[in-house]
């Protein structure tokens, strides 16, 4: 589980994310980021729509992503991200999410 500083709990912070955000995509997952301050902690946000599945396959697809984030937030600093998860990402395996959800994290540090 991501720590409280690791999490983007507000809704005005998702919005504000997915709208003005830079926007990477891939198979699975779409991801929008932001430039923080540059000392903070990578804060992360996760949406899984009723697209994705049904419950229990919606809960596994989050907290995939949420592992994932848990790993990238030791060493990514100064990022606010935000993952959907698209409706692929329900049949996807970890390995799959893992290294979807670390290359658009990693692609939208460097465009920021």
């Amino acid at each position: 589980m991501l720590a409280r500083a690791n999490r983007i709990v507000a809704a005005t912070d998702y919005r504000r994310l997915v709208r003005s955000g830079r926007r990477a995509g891939g198979k699975l997952t779409l991801a929008y980021g932001r430039r923080s301050d540059p000392d903070s902690p990578m804060r992360m946000g996760v949406i899984v729509a009723r697209n994705v599945g049904k419950a229990v396959v919606r809960n596994t697809v989050r907290r995939r992503i949420k592992a994932v984030g848990w790993s990238l937030a030791r060493d990514t600093r100064g990022l606010d991200v935000v993952v959907r998860a698209l409706p692929s990402a329900a049949s996807a395996d970890f390995a799959d999410i893992d290294a979807e959800v670390r290359r658009l994290v990693v692609r939208l540090q460097e465009r920021s």
